[in-house]
């Protein structure tokens, strides 16, 4: 008897819906950080927070999906990529806490900041979970050996 899989696939629309957001959110992020009344240093702290934010948010996204099913990290790098997050968002939250801007320009750089993490990891597992149906669909994800060796890590 062989086995059948369920291929589910996102529409295009929730794809569409996931990246325009995620662009909204780099935008929200961007603007509000060009236009705040601060200083010049201020704001660059805030830039650099929110990207290290939203590259360590990639980091943890694909670390909690490579290690879904079984453990393929190692703990050291488990501990780095949680510890990294940890510190991007301290770090950008105590910068933003510090700042001398009114409480409405801290509400909204602390809502597109929010909004921006939530649409990395909705981006990072709609752009996974296409890559997964791809590879069910060509039936590469049936051939064991060569799902070890794309899982394999340096």
């Amino acid at each position: 008897m062989s086995t059948q899989y369920l291929i589910r696939r996102d529409t295009s629309a929730w794809q569409l819906q996931v990246w325009l957001s995620f662009v909204l959110a780099v935008a929200a992020c961007a603007v509000g950080v060009w236009n705040m009344p601060s200083e010049s240093l201020d704001r660059a702290f805030l830039a650099i927070g929110y990207f290290f934010c939203l590259f360590t948010a990639f980091t943890l996204a694909k670390l909690l999906r490579d290690n879904r099913d079984e453990k393929v990290d190692t703990g050291a790098w488990a501990l780095t990529v949680w510890a990294a997050f940890a510190i991007a968002v301290a770090l950008t939250a105590w910068g933003l806490f510090r700042m001398t801007i009114d409480v409405w320009q801290k509400s909204y750089m602390l809502v597109s900041w929010i909004y921006l993490i939530s649409a990395v990891f909705t981006l990072a597992k709609t752009v996974r979970d296409k890559h997964e149906a791809d590879l069910l669909e060509s039936g590469a994800a049936l051939d064991q050996p060569t799902l070890a060796v794309q899982g394999a890590r340096p």
